[in-house]
């Protein structure tokens, strides 16, 4: 605490002296009758009437015998216009000792001013909470956005449309849960504590439970368990809940983020797909009441159906290289250094795809469109496809050469499955930290029969960072995922 700092100081004179007049600084509840922005949008019927606000001040004005305040609650702002002869010259002196960023109880009438400006007359003022450090003036805009990221809370009350970003995230989680039960799906939960990490090619986080003395992953993916589920008779589950990765922070990867899952018997990826195009559709409608959603001055169309295109006509189109016409790695090797890639040593045909596609074709795909027709290498966990077993019956869906989701038709083959995930095991053993883990138990409850299903991973994050036009992941994230603050040079 900055217990030298004068400002500080101050304010903690103020607490002493208060409650020496028998003023208690912070206030056990207070009975609000009215938001802000209710009295602002009502003020027709609640002129003259008696209401009582509360929230934080925002700025102030003493002229003597009169004082203007704005105080701010989650709903918005208002004035207060507090008369000395109204509240009584004690409290008048006191209140003139209230500070910007103090909370305040406020019980008068609504008026207009001359100037027009809808108020509240005060006839009574109570301090809720002391605010012992004072709100930054220049937080607004702050080139440092590490310390917004850090100290949201401040960046919270000073900037609104920070506060607007976080109701509209609000929106489409609860959006996706109404459109996702109205389909009959069931909302579950399944553990964060994991002894195999899987579900994913991601980096886990490590811990160790003491007690079972054992060590644990923080869950990486929600789909293995959630697939168990549909093994014992569920058909139609989700789940949105966190996930954990020990990877790299940019613009658009938090250690720390938003999945939904769900997966649904009887269906494959096709399924999938338009359900996918049209639960997004619905959610975009929703928190935007049109389906054209402009995101960093570009207009995305949502309307359905979307894009569907193959793997590699993406990759002909965008790079020129058509893999139809090279069947082995040494082939596609050189086709991707051609184009200025180094794949690594021991990549295979599938993997070198995927990364020429990464490099060359997701960046292109702006409106929203599903790429379909994966390597069997890059999809540990999807069906293969019945006519051409080296690609998958897999989707990704993508917006603004972002991925937003991953899906497929779920391979339901426990033999099929054992030989993928001995292949991720062999990735490992050269030292790929991100390849798949063995799952003893999942093979198991494949070999009790998985239905035909077909399931879909969305990234919440990405998809409020869509409809928000937030830049950053760390833009749309409460408490975003922060390095120290002396890697940062930022003031504590």
């Amino acid at each position: 605490m900055d217990n030298n700092n004068e400002l500080w100081q101050v304010r903690l004179d103020k607490i002493e002296m208060f409650r020496a007049k028998g003023l208690e600084p912070y206030a056990d509840r207070y009975v609000r009758t009215h938001m802000a922005q209710d009295i602002i949008e009502n003020f027709a019927d609640l002129e003259g009437q008696e209401v009582k606000v509360a929230g934080r001040v925002m700025s102030k004005r003493d002229q003597g015998k009169v004082i203007f305040m704005h105080i701010q609650d989650f709903s918005g702002r208002i004035q207060v216009y507090i008369r000395r002869d109204d509240v009584g010259t004690e409290n008048f002196d006191l209140i003139s000792k209230f500070d910007v960023g103090d909370i305040l109880g406020v019980g008068g009438k609504v008026f207009r001013t001359k100037r027009g400006e809808i108020s509240v007359h005060a006839e009574t003022v109570q301090l809720l909470a002391k605010a012992l450090r004072p709100l930054p003036e220049k937080f607004h805009g702050l080139t440092n956005v590490e310390t917004r990221y850090r100290r949201r809370y401040i960046d919270l009350i000073v900037n609104p449309e920070v506060r607007d970003v976080f109701v509209t995230r609000s929106k489409i989680i609860r959006a996706m849960r109404n459109f996702l039960e109205d389909k009959g799906f069931l909302e579950v939960e399944t553990p964060t504590l994991h002894s195999v990490a899987g579900g994913a090619a991601a980096r886990p986080f490590v811990t160790h439970h003491n007690t079972l003395d054992m060590d644990l992953y923080l869950r990486i993916a929600l789909e293995l368990y959630l697939k168990r589920l549909i093994v014992g008779g569920f058909e139609k589950v989700f789940e949105i809940g966190r996930n954990f990765r020990n990877e790299g922070i940019s613009i658009k990867h938090n250690p720390e983020f938003t999945m939904m899952e769900l997966y649904q018997a009887y269906a494959n990826y096709e399924d999938i797909m338009e359900l996918t195009e049209n639960m997004i559709a619905y959610i975009v409608g929703e928190v935007h009441g049109s389906l054209d959603v402009v995101y960093q001055e570009q207009v995305l169309h949502f309307a359905t159906p979307w894009r569907r295109l193959q793997m590699l006509d993406g990759i002909l189109e965008y790079s020129g290289i058509d893999f139809r016409t090279v069947p082995d790695e040494a082939g596609a090797r050189e086709a991707a250094q051609a184009k200025g890639l180094n794949p690594a040593p021991d990549a295979t045909r599938g993997q070198i795809i995927n990364q020429v596609f990464e490099e060359f074709v997701e960046p292109k795909l702006i409106q929203p469109t599903f790429v379909i027709g994966h390597p069997v290498e890059v999809s540990p966990l999807a069906k293969r496809n019945a006519k051409n077993p080296q690609y998958t019956d897999r989707f990704e869906v993508f917006a603004f050469g972002r991925e937003l989701g991953n899906a497929f038709s779920e391979l339901n083959d426990p033999i099929d499955q054992r030989r993928r995930f001995e292949s991720q095991m062999a990735e490992r053993a050269k030292g790929d930290a991100e390849a798949h883990m063995m799952d003893e138990d999942f093979l198991q409850a494949l070999e009790y029969g998985l239905p035909p299903t077909g399931g879909l991973g969305i990234g919440i994050d990405r998809l409020v960072m869509l409809l928000t036009d937030s830049g950053s992941i760390r833009d749309v994230i409460l408490f975003p995922t922060m390095r120290s603050r002396e890697d940062t040079g930022e003031e504590s």
